[in-house]
């Protein structure tokens, strides 16, 4: 008798012998005599009894198959064999249009889904063959029937859907100084512990390059200016000895000598002692320089993922006081200022400025000249980008401006905006973890289906309990699929679990990462915040007061649900304001597809992202940071805050200064600038002329507009999907 099924990804589970009556019945019905109860009865019994204990799907399937044709409904037996083999064709016709798209470099959804990938290149071909042949596994063997169900009829996006069998987890806020102090095994590599900080900038672009091939999303550093800052003390030792043995000398009083900054002046009037130290800080400003040169050239050029993808990275950086840490960060600064190769702005790392008080808010604080030569830097460059730590929700209690390892307390955030910090099994900090995975809801679509309802409080009431359901599916599929994850060796992410991701220290190869995945983050997204209000209002939150209430109370009911979920499934659930690429068209794609042109919602290519106010609404900055700022408190699982400015940022700096101070004034978490940055493709020729159509250098039409698409930047617009181009061209400044 069956007892369990093993099903095709090997997952075994209880036996329900009422699948194979359905299915039968199903056979039935398209028949010319119908349905015959008492034959499905007889047939599930007699499959059920005479089957092993356990066996497959498909080995029931044909055991169904042979009882079939042994009764009198050959008929039936012909439905079912056909509808089988139907199912099988039909999955391999949409394998080949899909792989003849790939193969022919067509520009469509499918090969736009990310910007950052070519998927034109060999390798990105090879990329997108897996990625689209996987994604129809994950939805026939991995995924519950009601989940199933809710993403094929667009309530629900599943992230990274292609990378669900290899279990691996979304991103990670890297603890470099691990690395950095005690060397790490890679591959067939091995690396020795930083002695410099040529070498310590190398480690760092390792680290997330190796670690990239082990997640599905992105990587960070943390704390860029503390973990390197040592490493600038060190190679300024190391320019004393060198003078040591020029001159025949013992220099080493000058080895720990108080240095105030890090700034490469001249030699001239300056003598003994003085003359030897301030020498060799101008060699060590040198070094650094060039290390941090490197490390953003290496960030843009080092592919991951079957070389066609180079690795999506952020820093976070800003609080380091020392005169070393203000050298990397200065530094830093100033090579992103410069460009790369032909000076053109570097499109990673993506940077993040975290802004406090008592360190960098007031002109008497000790890195506000930092912070004002980084809104420069973003003018020109579109980074770095800006995290409040005195938003109220980034607080932490721990946090000491005398603590020399205070950024373990310090919100550190991913570029497209993923924040992990709140920790119900361990310490609340950034460092060590990350997000597990996520999935997006599709609020526009439920909202759509409760239109006609003309009662107010009776549409909002069906949308709710619409949405409660939504949000009761979505929860217990992050945790079925990290079920599934958890199952998963540590041998399998050989950088990843030596001691990087909190707690991992601790596993041998051959255990499970089941004692510490829990650290990390389980997101429920949600995008067209905007085009559900319209649906159920009329009018979106930047329009009407009450819009904008509805707008909290729909969000805030999520946070509240989500906290109820990390009750129910003892896991880290936060609410996420996602980022959508490729999502932001698909959503709309078949909602249009089912109830057609619907002014304000469906009309256009694209639902607007999370909770913002749509693109192409005009409003100043301030009310959009009005607007906008009371779902950052909600949405901890992350957040951006975006403005669009007019003309050329490079020569208006100040308006980068006042754009932040709104995020402290209105509690904002992270926020960034948008500005217009042309490029020429053939020289890297950049400026901000409105009409740039040839390039005044070189002469060249290959000219491109450099801008955001979901939080990191792109080198060229030709890689945007349908949806997102739309979008850009709809985009307004806010004065």
């Amino acid at each position: 008798m069956i007892q369990t099924v093993v099903k095709r990804d090997g997952r075994i589970v209880g036996f329900n012998e009422q699948k194979i009556a359905a299915a039968i019945r199903k056979a039935m019905l398209t028949t010319d005599e119908g349905e015959d109860t008492a034959l499905i009865e007889k047939i599930t019994d007699r499959v059920a009894m005479k089957g092993k204990s356990q066996m497959t799907v498909e080995a029931i399937q044909d055991m169904v198959e042979d009882e079939l044709m042994k009764s009198s409904r050959h008929d039936v037996a012909k439905t079912y064999i056909k509808y089988r083999s139907a199912r099988t064709i039909a999955r391999k016709a949409k394998t080949r249009d899909i792989f003849l798209e790939i193969i022919n470099i067509k520009n469509n959804d499918v090969t736009r889904e990310n910007a950052n990938m070519n998927a034109d290149t060999p390798a990105g071909m090879m990329m997108k063959f897996a990625s689209e042949t996987t994604k129809p596994f994950v939805d026939d063997y991995l995924l519950s029937d009601e989940v199933r169900e809710a993403v094929k009829n667009n309530y629900l996006h599943i992230h990274d859907k292609d990378y669900y069998p290899t279990k691996s987890m979304t991103c990670l806020q890297h603890p470099l100084d691990k690395i950095l102090e005690h060397g790490f095994q890679a591959g067939h590599g091995e690396s020795r512990p930083a002695k410099r900080i040529e070498t310590a900038s190398i480690i760092g672009c390792i680290s997330m390059e190796t670690v990239q091939n082990e997640m599905h999303g992105g990587q960070s550093i943390p704390a860029f200016d503390f973990y390197l800052a040592p490493y600038v003390r060190k190679s300024y030792i190391e320019e004393v000895k060198v003078l040591e043995q020029l001159m025949s000398q013992d220099y080493s009083q000058l080895y720990e000598a108080p240095i105030e900054d890090y700034l490469n002046l001249p030699l001239a009037g300056l003598s003994g002692l003085e003359r030897i130290k301030q020498h060799a800080i101008n060699k060590t400003v040198d070094r650094v320089h060039q290390a941090m040169e490197a490390f953003i050239h290496n960030m843009n050029t080092i592919h991951s993922r079957g070389g066609n993808q180079v690795v999506f990275s952020s820093i976070n950086y800003g609080t380091d006081t020392s005169a070393e840490g203000r050298c990397i960060i200065r530094e830093i600064l100033r090579s992103t200022y410069e460009g790369v190769g032909n000076g053109e702005t570097a499109i990673f790392p993506i940077q993040i400025w975290k802004k406090k008080k008592g360190v960098s808010y007031l002109p008497t604080d000790r890195n506000y000249d930092l912070y004002k030569y980084a809104c420069k830097v973003t003018a020109r460059r579109f980074f770095p980008n800006f995290v409040n730590l005195d938003a109220t929700y980034n607080f932490h209690e721990k946090w000491d401006i005398n603590d020399p390892k205070r950024y373990m307390y310090e919100v550190a955030t991913m570029g497209c905006r993923t924040r992990v910090f709140e920790n119900r099994y361990g310490e609340k900090t950034s460092v060590g973890r990350g997000n597990i995975s996520f999935s997006t809801i599709n609020i526009v679509k439920i909202a759509i289906e409760c239109m006609g309802i003309k009662n107010q409080e009776e549409k909002e009431a069906a949308f709710f309990a619409k949405l409660d359901n939504l949000l009761e599916i979505t929860a217990r599929q992050l945790h079925e699929r990290f079920e599934f994850q958890k199952t998963a060796y540590a041998k399998q992410f050989p950088l990843l679990m030596q001691g990087l991701w909190v707690g991992s220290e601790n596993l041998k190869p051959n255990d499970t990462i089941a004692p510490v995945i829990n650290q990390g983050t389980l997101g429920i997204g949600f995008i067209g915040l905007a085009e559900c209000l319209i649906a159920l209002t009329g009018k979106h939150h930047g329009e009407c007061e009450k819009s904008q209430e509805l707008g909290l109370k729909i969000i805030g009911y999520m946070r509240k649900r989500i906290l109820e979920f990390c009750e129910r499934y003892q896991h880290n659930y936060s609410v996420l304001a996602t980022p959508a690429e490729g999502l932001s068209g698909r959503f709309t794609k078949y909602d249009k597809k089912k109830f057609g042109i619907l002014p304000g919602i469906t009309d256009k290519d694209y639902y607007t992202n999370s909770n913002h106010v749509p693109v192409y609404y005009h409003c100043s900055a301030l009310k959009k940071a009005q607007i906008e700022a009371p779902y950052h408190a909600l949405a901890t699982g992350g957040h951006i805050f975006y403005v669009e400015i007019d003309g050329d940022a490079t020569h208006n700096p100040e308006a980068v200064m006042k754009i932040v101070d709104l995020m402290d004034e209105y509690n904002i978490g992270y926020g960034s600038v948008n500005h217009t940055r042309n490029r020429c493709l053939d020289c890297g020729y950049e400026n901000a002329d409105k009409n740039f159509e040839t390039c005044p250098k070189c002469g060249s039409t290959n000219v491109d507009r450099l801008q955001r698409i979901t939080g990191y930047l792109v080198g060229t617009t030709d890689r945007w999907n349908k949806a997102k181009l739309a979008e850009l061209n709809d985009r307004v400044v806010h004065d």
